[in-house]
């Protein structure tokens, strides 16, 4: 993994960012004390996963056919390019298989960092999985970024409270980064004419940001 800073920074109780996740039959993997979630890796990517860049882009393609909603699709090149650079987490399956995926990008030179493309497998939704890649996604902003504000941008109720248990506020989108390729990745979102007909004010999706000298 490419780190841009050893400093320490804060991360979530019992978590370390730089190593996966624990597995199940660890005390950290216990929910509410008593059930376990299932027998998941969640690491951060590197350019040995680049050839499930394809696939993964897959499943975002159907999940934004599906929704009809809030996805912005990348493509498999703009995948590949942040597992290679250290900036993207993954999730397997026991038996290999990838279970889901997330990334980050640096805005206004470092002032800002994007949590986005967060996607599960549609053979592992419901397992909880997509809450310990939000973890990890938000460890490895704060790991790589420790004084970005972090945002993210979604429509799904499910992610809005992920982001909130996190420590993330709901914000205009005038409190986010104004980089043009930032806002260009919405072009394939089939909201985007809503955003630029509202001179990207506003649009469907929620924004949500982490300020982190509110959380010293």
């Amino acid at each position: 993994m490419l780190m841009e800073t050893r400093q320490q920074v804060p991360v979530l109780p019992g978590s370390n960012p730089s190593l996966p996740e624990p597995f199940p039959g660890s005390a950290a993997a216990t929910v509410q004390g008593h059930a376990t979630l299932p027998d998941f890796r969640v690491e951060v990517a590197d350019a040995g996963h680049t050839g499930l860049a394809g696939e993964i882009c897959a499943v975002i393609f159907a999940a934004a056919q599906a929704r009809g909603t809030g996805i912005s699709r990348r493509s498999p090149g703009f995948l590949q390019s942040k597992m290679i650079a250290g900036e993207a987490v993954i999730a397997f399956a026991p038996d290999g298989r990838w279970a889901g995926f997330a990334f980050i990008s640096a805005w206004d030179n470092g002032r800002y960092v994007s949590n986005s493309g967060l996607i599960v497998a549609p053979e592992f939704r419901h397992t909880g999985i997509a809450k310990r890649i939000k973890r990890k996604i938000f460890e490895l902003s704060r790991l790589k970024y420790p004084e970005a504000g972090i945002f993210s941008l979604t429509s799904a109720l499910a992610v809005m409270k992920m982001n909130y248990e996190l420590g993330f506020e709901p914000v205009t989108y005038s409190e986010l980064t104004t980089e043009d390729a930032f806002w260009a990745g919405c072009a394939s979102c089939v909201n985007c004419p809503v955003l630029n007909s509202k001179d990207r004010k506003n649009c469907l999706c929620t924004a949500m940001l982490y300020d982190p000298k509110h959380h010293a």
